[in-house]
């Protein structure tokens, strides 16, 4: 995948990360199935946040919820990978 926000990017200016975010996300109406992409990274990212409220032991569908974020990362990469080849 070849965007990311790195941890450290995150903590040391969660503002400009969130604008990140946002850019990336601008493109979701171009997705095939966007509401299922997320809603499905809602739900995961709800359940995350109530696991962790309170509690001290490991999260046992993390890595669900990074399977649906990637996918999500993924298929906006190809949108802009397709965008890249189409002005080359």
């Amino acid at each position: 995948m070849t965007w990311k926000i790195a941890r450290s990017e995150a903590l040391a200016d969660p503002q400009a990360a969130r604008i990140k975010v946002l850019q990336k996300l601008q493109r979701l109406g171009e997705l095939e199935d966007a509401e299922s992409d997320v809603v499905r990274v809602l739900l995961d990212a709800i359940l995350m946040v109530e696991s962790y409220r309170g509690a001290r032991h490991q999260i046992t569908f993390l890595p669900e919820m990074t399977r649906s974020v990637d996918h999500l990362l993924r298929e906006l990469d190809i949108l802009d990978k397709a965008d890249e080849l189409a002005s080359a």
